[in-house]
């Protein structure tokens, strides 16, 4: 079974296809034959700017985190030794200052599905029965349906092929590691300190920030322009929505 052809997903993906193509006519005047990877990149912004409301509840998590900082390595001082009583008391100071730990994820949880529907519409020949015309798309002189490493895997990867994807996995790079150095938290490498806050844990985050880069050989070109969008969309958010609300002081 086709699990793209099953109605409710069909019309899901029909109705983005009549979305964006309706949107790569409107843009076409102004981008000519890029006008389907302008759509995508317009795409990405809305996105974005539909989720600021989330935006705005992940940078006060992190500054409710922050400001709680000092109580939380007083608990971890105290527990120590029990870790049950530990967990038990830090999710009680949370949910008695109205946050959580995990707050602040919907952003990234809320543009898996877009990701989704944007990776399946530059990777089937048919959408909803009728033939897609998004594959015809190109941004200069490259498929949009066409990934990386699909193209190297092929023997098709050409030096003006290689260079798009590098331009884009690029972007991708450099604004990542700039995130990473502009937001690096505070490590604590006493005796005491939770795992989360060591050095060790803070290098995993760091390189979580690539994995985005990694996702983006494998996927089609539109979808990697989403994600490089999105990437750069991420630390300006944060500048602006730090500066409105701060950490507490270290």
């Amino acid at each position: 079974m086709d699990l793209y052809a099953f109605p409710p997903l069909a019309a899901i993906f029909d109705a983005a296809y009549a979305g964006l193509m309706a949107l790569t006519s409107l843009l076409e005047p102004l981008a000519g034959s890029a006008a389907a990877a302008a759509s995508v990149i317009l795409l990405t912004l809305l996105v974005r700017a539909a989720l600021i409301p989330a935006g705005i509840a992940q940078a006060k998590a992190e500054q409710a985190r922050s400001r709680l900082a000092p109580r939380l390595k007083a608990l971890q001082q105290r527990h120590k030794r029990d870790r049950e009583r530990l967990q038990r008391e830090t999710m009680k100071l949370y949910a008695d200052e109205k946050t959580s730990p995990l707050a602040g994820c919907l952003p990234m949880l809320a543009q898996a599905p877009v990701i989704a529907i944007v990776y399946t519409l530059f990777l089937h020949t048919s959408i909803a029965g009728h033939a897609n015309a998004l594959l015809t798309e190109q941004l200069l002189g490259v498929p949009l349906g066409a990934s990386l490493v699909g193209v190297v895997a092929t023997g098709a990867a050409a030096p003006a092929t290689l260079a798009v994807f590098a331009g884009v996995i690029v972007v991708i790079v450099v604004v990542a590691e700039i995130t990473r150095r502009a937001f690096r938290p505070p490590v604590d490498a006493g005796p005491d300190a939770s795992p989360l806050a060591g050095a060790g844990m803070a290098r995993v985050a760091g390189a979580l920030q690539f994995t985005t880069a990694v996702f983006a050989m494998f996927v089609p070109l539109a979808a990697a322009l989403y994600l490089a969008t999105t990437v750069a969309w991420t630390p300006v958010q944060r500048v602006v929505l730090r500066r409105i609300h701060p950490l507490a002081p270290a």
